[in-house]
């Protein structure tokens, strides 16, 4: 009897919005995130037609689709948003589904995504909680994104001219979060999450 009515006093979650260029820290602070909130958080596990690399679990990491299946998925209007990632030919996409059952089950779903997939969003979920981790200049952003030395110059180059335009819109965004220390900006975002009614 107790369970019963426990259960049907859930309260609906919320959806945070995470964004950031690429290179900012979004995954490390995310990870400091879910070790000290105390909000019942859950990541939105996106779609993607790229492969699934070694170390991914399918389901957790992401739901790896078919180019077939995922243009199946858009045709039924089965995305909140979707989106070609750095020109190379994969498809990212947000499920409807996933975050309405994360929702329904009382969880803060937080989609990371990026500033554009955020105004799709919004357009859906205009009460979302947007916050957007900036890096405190490009010229920080560049430095870090060249001491990880995992890409080409012509890569690097594309990835600041996209990362530019999203420091353009980050005052689109609710909560701005400067990184630069991982401890300080996951406890300066708990602090934003739990000071939402």
């Amino acid at each position: 009897m107790n369970e019963d009515a426990k259960s049907d006093t859930i309260q609906p979650g919320r959806l945070i919005i995470f964004s950031g260029p690429s290179g900012v820290g979004k995954t490390t602070v995310l990870a400091a995130i879910f070790e000290r909130c105390k909000r019942p958080l859950m990541m939105s596990v996106s779609a993607t037609t790229r492969p699934q690399r070694e170390g991914e679990t399918a389901g957790v990491s992401y739901h790896y689709l078919s180019d077939q299946e995922f243009k199946q998925r858009i045709d039924s209007d089965a995305f909140l948003e979707f989106t070609e990632v750095f020109g190379r030919g994969h498809w990212y996409g947000t499920l409807k589904e996933t975050v309405k059952a994360g929702l329904s089950q009382g969880k803060w779903v937080i989609l990371e995504i990026d500033v554009e997939g955020a105004q799709k969003v919004l357009k859906h979920h205009p009460d979302a909680i947007t916050i957007f981790v900036h890096p405190g200049s490009a010229q920080e952003l560049e430095r870090r994104l060249r001491g990880r030395g995992t890409e080409s110059e012509t890569e690097l180059q594309r990835r600041l001219e996209v990362a530019q335009r999203e420091l353009d819109m980050a005052n689109l965004y609710e909560h701005i979060v400067t990184n630069q220390s991982v401890e300080q900006t996951a406890t300066d975002i708990c602090q934003i999450l739990e000071s939402v009614e």
